[in-house]
């Protein structure tokens, strides 16, 4: 199944337009940006003056958290005080594990956002449960039954639907037939939607989402692609959960949902971070313009099929070639300078120079510098001091290479049109001692080189492959969310070997760092502390964004752990058993602590919950001084 029309033009998935009161999402319509709010959904003033600032920053949609029938019914007094003050924008009411209360939200508001792993399904405890055909066929039946009521009310009212599917929030039931996979993700969304259709209900918009960009993307791909197949065309929702704050959190949600965008799918997105709401908006409409009528210029030879799985990570197979590609991770690549230039000896390493405060290159001609690590030392933790390459490698531009016979490993700088060069190719088949540096100059410079990997691949070509991007964007976020949306998916789909982000303009750390996050960003290469923590909403039970920055400051040394933060049990234990350790809210002032998915310390004073969290990491000798 492939899940893109065309893989080498950016075209924008057909859906079928649902409106959401006076909104219409999908169709031919603008992608649409929204959030949610973070306020107890029972305090009606905090909540609006927070949707007013929104609706201000540029939001279409705003959730707001429904945990029970309480907060459904306040959702009248919210949007009666919302219309008084001539804000009419559309309200979804985010329900998990209570269908009365979807009912009751129904009344209200213009979508209910459900989770096809709690609306019906207790919470999961992550066991195996067994069904037989017909078992599976009663449980079926028991979803629909209980989906009735809302399908019947939804119809009376014009109330659209979300199935939310999220990847921390799949039942016991899906896992155990499935796995907890994109496709346990899409199995449990389809179950709702084939009921939806029996009842010819079909304002419905669909999410997958979860804080592993890779499982993001491959579940987005695989309910586009299984939807297809079954004659379904509902827009597509489209964010990563608990990606973060700051710049982490804008790489993490950019490279996710533009690796999506990229090819023409999403029909609205939230970008989703540990900070107020109103700083999402900007965010997710700056990603939205980045993809806004993208044109392929010069138009690319047709790609009919993939030669890698897109609903897997599997690492393209390359040669090793002086510590780059084979199984070593993507390295990462910059010019000091941001001029590019070919055919000159490459040196590697670097000092700071005391005098002017700068790095430079071991002897003082930085041309071309490589960053292969990080190593810490005192000030400059982070910066790169040595590499570990030897220095000889030549950088070489086609002609020379094909007129040259070297035995020093080649870093060979190619463009599309070369991997269609047949000499070019018939050389590099037989040569295991070159790595490509492949650049672009497309309009659309993602699908460009996309369709250069695969020409390699098709033609058996193992040559590690370093991909390069120049932007001149003068504001840091532009410039870090053009590079993750636009490196991501080749990252995500395991086809390169090494990135180069050049930029004249940026300086050098911002260049590196945000390289390096784009790598953690999209799971191929761990250099620092990961946190997986949410954006908060009205089920949040402390203040998730200074827990965040004290959980951060206590552990960021800590190299390659992954520790959620996380403000209720929602979706918490789910999404952090891919973490380490999870700080969850477990009531007023009370914190959970998690060692993967297990719970190992209940109901811990707020006050005391950090020094515990680092007692835990100790206890499981994962801590380092």
């Amino acid at each position: 199944m492939i899940y893109v029309k065309n893989l080498t033009k950016y075209i924008r998935r057909e859906t079928k337009e649902v409106l959401v009161g006076n909104i219409p999402i999908g169709g031919i319509n603008p992608i649409r940006v929204q959030t949610m709010t973070t306020t107890d959904t029972n305090n009606t003033d905090a909540t609006v003056e927070q949707c007013i600032r929104v609706i201000n920053a540029g939001a279409e949609l705003i959730r707001i958290t429904t945990q029970g029938t309480r907060e459904a019914s306040n959702l009248q007094n919210i949007k009666q005080e919302l219309v008084g003050r001539g804000y009419n924008t559309p309200l979804v009411a985010d329900v998990h594990f209570n269908p009365a209360a979807a009912l009751e939200a129904a009344m209200h508001v213009e979508k209910v956002r459900i989770n096809p792993g709690n609306f019906v399904d207790p919470r999961a405890k992550f066991v195996d449960v067994s069904f037989t055909e017909q078992e599976y066929k009663v449980e079926i039946e028991r979803i629909e039954q209980k989906l009735i009521p809302l399908i019947d009310l939804c119809k009376a009212r014009n109330v659209a639907i979300r199935v939310g599917v999220n990847h921390g929030s799949l039942s016991d039931r899906i896992m155990s037939r499935y796995g907890d996979t994109p496709l346990g993700m899409v199995e449990s969304a389809m179950e709702f939607l084939r009921i939806f259709r029996k009842h010819n209900f079909n304002s419905l918009v669909i999410s997958m989402k979860a804080s592993n960009t890779r499982v993001m993307v491959q579940a987005v791909r695989l309910m586009v692609a299984t939807m297809n197949a079954e004659g379904m065309s509902y827009p597509l929702h489209l964010g990563v959960t608990e990606a973060g704050d700051g710049e982490d959190g804008r790489i993490k949600s950019a490279v996710g949902i533009g690796a999506l965008l990229a090819d023409g799918i999403g029909d609205t997105i939230r970008v989703s971070l540990t900070e107020e709401p109103e700083n999402e908006i900007p965010v997710a409409k700056k990603l939205v313009n980045y993809f806004g009528n993208r044109v392929t210029s010069p138009e690319l030879k047709s790609i009919e099929s993939l030669p890698y799985n897109p609903y897997e990570y599997n690492r393209r197979v390359t040669n090793e070639v002086n510590g780059i590609g084979g199984a070593n991770p993507p390295r990462v690549f910059a010019f000091s300078d941001g001029i590019f230039s070919a055919n000159i000896p490459i040196s590697w390493g670097w000092h700071y120079n005391e005098t002017n405060g700068t790095w430079q290159s071991t002897d003082n001609t930085p041309d071309f510098l490589l960053i292969p690590n990080f190593k810490q030392s005192g000030k400059f933790d982070g910066l790169p001091i040595v590499s570990e390459f030897s220095p000889d490698f030549r950088l070489l531009k086609v002609d020379d290479y094909l007129h040259q016979q070297l035995s020093a490993p080649v870093l060979l700088s190619v463009e599309y049109a070369d991997v269609l060069n047949e000499k070019l190719l018939q050389a590099l088949k037989g040569d295991a001692n070159v790595v490509l540096l492949l650049s672009t100059a497309n309009s659309n410079g993602f699908v460009e080189q996309r369709a250069a990997i695969v020409e390699l691949m098709r033609y058996g070509i193992k040559c590690p492959v370093v991909v390069a991007r120049n932007y001149s964007d003068s504001e840091r976020e532009d410039f870090l969310l053009k590079a993750a949306a636009d490196l991501g998916g080749l990252l995500i789909d395991g086809l390169v070997d090494g990135i180069m982000i050049t930029s004249p303009v940026q300086p050098p750390d911002v260049v590196r760092n945000t390289a390096f996050g784009i790598l953690q960003a999209a799971r191929t290469r761990i250099t620092k502390t990961e946190y997986i923590a949410c954006p908060g909403c009205g089920r949040t039970l402390f203040n998730l964004q200074q827990t965040l920055q004290r959980v951060r400051s206590a552990t960021s040394h800590l190299k390659g752990l992954k520790i959620g933060v996380m403000g209720c049990i929602v979706n918490g234990p789910g999404e952090m058993a891919d973490a380490d350790y999870g700080y969850v809210g477990a009531g007023h002032g009370k914190i959970t602590l998690y060692k993967g998915k297990e719970v190992v310390k209940k109901n811990i004073p707020e006050e005391q919950a950090i020094e515990e969290l680092v007692n835990l990491i100790k206890e499981n000798g994962d801590w380092v001084d």
